[in-house]
């Protein structure tokens, strides 16, 4: 058996499936793709999470779209973070050209363009379907590991939202919790002690201006009602095609807090939200995270645990996490751990560190006896990556060059009117546009201070008054008609009638 006859024989018994799949291209060797050798990655095991990496410009945007129109076409809905704008070109049909003919021949796939349901959400001022939520959905945990909060500092985050709680103060947005600080530091301190104990007032200061910074970087827009609904994200159109939610994130590039909030925050709900499914055909829904590195560059350690956890046990509820990055040590050993498909494109060797990473890289994928891993990391091509994924029975596929591939859908950003389109049709625009300013903890405190500023307004004149009065005589109203001239006169004058009269009576 020659050497292509036996990688092809490895190839296609590596990557058999027996249930639904997916094609995410073809296989190569020694440089030329190999025809029927399709790496078909089971519907079964997508929810083990994975890694699509790459050095600019080697194609990993595209694998991207290449994934989520496959899932839409089996009916499997994603959330796709476009940090950089370019996937919003997945709602309009591609335009077939020579090159993608040429590549779909070499690998023996058929090609058709077409254009896939899409929502197009924001976090920002962008056009689309906005997504919030509340204070109080994330919880005092949460809420203290997103602020980078200490022991201490979120005991105190505790203490607040258990008082919020009890008196029905509800933390919608940042203005909330920010008054309820304030309040508990100021005339509620009192109020505070007596049923829950001191805060600092350094500790708070800290707080507040912990919230101030996220608030500097637009969370103040994140934070709010209507609370975006989990279940809006898998919807399927009337095709049975799964929508591809777009998140358009290309003005948050420099906001990394307020990304790793939301992307925590997500992740957080979706567990919370969704219930415990097992071993399913197919997942419930794929979440793809581009430009990952953003969550993890500025995560604390507390956060970084809290991401590891919620990707250890959330594909028990049917949820796939892929993330997507430059260089896959831009992801933490123990996440990275969790991932059981690799997309690796090419990588650069410009440095020592860079060869240092490459031989890391290396080291994740499986050996094999047909690539020099670490030569075939550096001289893959656009478009062609290598690829590993788990089986049916959870075993990892061989190792795998591989020619993606190409979009069926628009390989480019849609233009304003197109966008306007989308969001004209969309059912969830119209649900998620409206924001609403609830009567809630800030409101209700401002009442309560405003009251007890009257009642203090209302005392202090009060006794004002009482000390006026006591500083003058006390001059009673008999005293007062006594003393009168005009009383003397007419009590003389009556006094002399009355005399007169009886002498007159007793003279007649």
């Amino acid at each position: 058996m020659s050497r292509k006859e036996d990688f092809f024989t490895h190839i296609n018994g590596g990557y058999t499936c027996k249930g639904d799949y997916i094609i995410l291209g073809g296989a190569i060797l020694d440089g030329e793709a190999v025809a029927d050798t399709h790496i078909k990655i089971p519907l079964k095991t997508l929810n083990r999470h994975g890694l699509i990496a790459g050095a600019t410009g080697t194609g990993k945007t595209k694998t991207l779209q290449v994934f989520a129109e496959q899932l839409s076409l089996k009916g499997i809905p994603s959330l796709v973070m476009d940090v950089k704008g370019d996937l919003s070109g997945v709602a309009r049909p591609g335009a077939e050209n020579d090159f993608i003919r040429d590549r779909h021949a070499k690998i023996n796939l058929p090609y058709t363009t077409l254009g896939f349901p899409v929502e197009l959400l924001t976090i920002s001022e962008q056009n689309g379907v906005r997504l919030r939520a509340t204070v109080s959905e994330f919880g005092p945990v949460l809420f203290s590991r997103i602020l980078d909060l200490n022991d201490t500092q979120a005991g105190i985050m505790s203490i607040i939202f258990k008082y919020c709680d009890d008196n029905k103060l509800g933390l919608i947005d940042l203005k909330d919790i920010r008054k309820v600080i304030q309040y508990l530091t100021g005339e509620g301190k009192e109020e505070l002690e007596k049923e829950y104990g001191a805060v600092s007032p350094a500790s708070a200061g800290v707080i507040l201006r912990k919230i101030i910074e996220l608030e500097q970087q637009g969370a103040e827009r994140f934070f709010g009602e209507q609370s975006f609904e989990i279940t809006d994200l898998m919807r399927r159109d009337s095709n049975g095609k799964g929508y591809i939610n777009v998140m358009r994130l290309t003005d948050i590039q420099d906001k990394p807090k307020l990304f790793s909030t939301f992307m925590l925050s997500l992740l957080a709900e979706v567990y919370n939200t969704m219930p415990e499914r097992g071993d399913q055909p197919k997942p419930e829904l794929m979440i793809f995270i581009d430009e990952a590195h953003l969550i993890f560059s500025q995560a604390s350690k507390v956060l970084l645990e809290q991401i590891e956890t919620i990707v250890k046990l959330i594909r028990s509820k049917g949820v796939g996490v892929y993330f997507i990055t430059q260089n896959p040590m831009d992801v933490p050993s123990p996440v990275l751990s969790q991932l059981g498909m690799k997309i690796q494109h090419a990588l650069r060797a410009f440095t020592a560190n860079d060869r240092k990473d490459i031989r890391l890289t290396s080291d994740n994928f499986p050996l094999s006896d047909f690539y020099n891993t670490e030569e075939a990391l550096t001289s893959l091509g656009t478009g062609e990556a290598l690829v590993t994924a788990l089986n049916e029975k959870g075993i990892p596929t061989p190792l795998a060059a591989m020619m993606v591939r190409a979009p069926m859908s628009r390989m480019d950003v849609l233009s304003a009117e197109e966008i306007a389109d989308v969001n004209g049709s969309s059912q969830l625009v119209t649900k998620y546009s409206r924001t609403i300013d609830p009567d809630s903890a800030a409101e209700m405190l401002e009442r309560k201070i405003a009251s007890a500023e009257a009642r203090r307004s209302e005392d202090a004149a009060r006794k004002v008054r009482e000390k006026e009065t006591a500083g003058r005589p006390r001059t009673t109203t008999r005293r007062r008609t006594a003393t009168s001239p005009v009383v003397k006169v007419l009590t003389s004058a009556t006094f002399i009638r009355g005399v007169m009269g009886i002498l007159t009576r007793a003279m007649k």
